[in-house]
């Protein structure tokens, strides 16, 4: 129903909204009297549905390393070509030159005659020799801090920085139990073999910025063995740490767990602690592992339904 509303209608006739003896309605009336705050919101609301719609498609950790096909996700063949970004190549070669002590200094506190004898009956807690452990444990810390303020301070220095974060944060934590139980010392150089994978990781894409792949024919010698080198260390320390080593910490950690409760009686003891963080890095490397090797399977298959097809 219209009704006469004089004192608005001048109101609204003096902005410039209504003219001569028009009449409101009451819905013109509310519509008028939204707040201002309303008003900027409905606005707003509009503008975003006007905008083309967003695509859905789920990010992989993997296409940070990795060409992906954007379709089927499978993989391409070489690496991600990179352009010259400032932030990340100076972050690139902070990693290269800083992960070197951590590498060099975790190998000289372990007894290498018994992780490299085959029938060796020993535990891998027994090859811990730990002379160097004070000096690695600091640079280690020291690693990770830096590292984490630098991702903080400078995001873009990475693709994931929220998982890069999360990570450091995660090893600090778990870093803490080595130092004060010292007896377990072991187990944070058992961990941080990983870090000679990680480095490999980075050195693929410094020393190989055009995106090659590593068996392409016609390539400068010494640049072909260079990258087929790291390339090669790189997926077997990615197997024999990540979905290896990581897997038999996790068991020894559940037996030392199991052997402190069958002494106190208790559940809870810093092994629980260990187990729980320990049990994110592996889920985390089976689903890197998974990303990885499952879009390598994709495009082994789309690779032979192509040959197939080509047959025919």
């Amino acid at each position: 129903m219209d009704i006469p509303i004089r004192s608005h209608r001048r109101n609204m006739s003096a902005r410039g909204h209504i003219k001569g003896d028009d009449r409101l309605s009451i819905n013109d009336v509310s519509k008028s009297r939204r707040s201002p705050l309303k008003r900027v919101f409905g606005r707003k609301q509009q503008r975003s549905n006007s905008a083309p719609a967003r695509i859905g498609r789920k990010h992989l950790l993997v296409e940070d390393h990795y060409r992906v096909d954007p379709v089927d996700k499978r993989l391409l063949p070489g690496l991600p070509v990179s352009d010259e970004d400032w932030a990340r190549d100076l972050h690139d070669f902070f990693n290269l030159v800083a992960l070197v002590p951590v590498v060099v200094l975790n190998m000289m506190n372990w007894n290498w005659d018994i992780l490299l004898d085959p029938n060796s009956e020993k535990k891998i807690q027994e090859a811990w020799v730990g002379d160097w452990f004070s000096l690695f444990f600091a640079v280690v810390v020291g690693y990770f801090v830096a590292d984490l303020i630098w991702v903080i301070l400078v995001p873009k220095c990475v693709k994931s920085p929220g998982v890069i974060i999360q990570h450091h944060i995660a090893t600090l934590l778990y870093l803490l139990f080595p130092y004060i139980y010292p007896k377990d010392a072991w187990l944070m150089g058992a961990c941080l073999m990983v870090e000679i994978n990680t480095w490999l990781l980075i050195a693929r894409r410094v020393f190989n910025k055009q995106g090659f792949t590593p068996w392409v024919i016609g390539l400068p010698q010494l640049f072909s063995i260079r990258i087929k080198l790291i390339s090669v260390l790189f997926y077997i320390t990615w197997i024999t740490i990540r979905c290896f080593l990581y897997p038999v910490i996790m068991k020894i950690l559940l037996q030392l767990w199991w052997n402190s409760y069958r002494q106190t009686s208790s559940l809870y003891s810093h092994y629980t602690i260990c187990i729980l963080l320990h049990s994110v890095f592996c889920v985390l490397n089976f689903k890197w592992t998974f990303d990885l090797f499952a879009s390598k399977l994709r495009a082994w298959k789309l690779g032979k339904d192509a040959k197939i097809e080509k047959g025919l």
